[in-house]
């Protein structure tokens, strides 16, 4: 499994969405493309959202991205990450 962070931005219709059910049909989503969601973070500034995900590959991850966009209006940046350890592996 790979991780990736999903930067989110929120729409004015997008945020009308907000809600629980919401949450859980993403979350669902992530299940369904083998993935489990790690955590995810609402926040200030010029990203509204984080959601740390581990899923397959990065097919997946592309997936993942498009279809949450699709089910939650919200526009999506995602990238994947590795651990400081083992960044310092593969530099090494």
């Amino acid at each position: 499994m790979a991780t990736y962070f999903l930067f989110g931005k929120y729409t004015p219709e997008a945020i009308k969405g907000v809600s629980g059910k919401r949450t859980e049909e993403a979350a669902a989503l992530i299940k369904s493309l083998g993935g489990t969601v790690q955590a995810g973070y609402a926040m200030l500034g010029d990203t509204d959202l984080v959601l740390i995900v581990d899923l397959p590959d990065t097919q997946r991850a592309m997936k993942a991205s498009a279809q949450l966009t699709k089910l939650t209006g919200i526009g999506f940046r995602t990238a994947p990450a590795v651990t400081v350890e083992e960044f310092d592996r593969l530099m090494a």
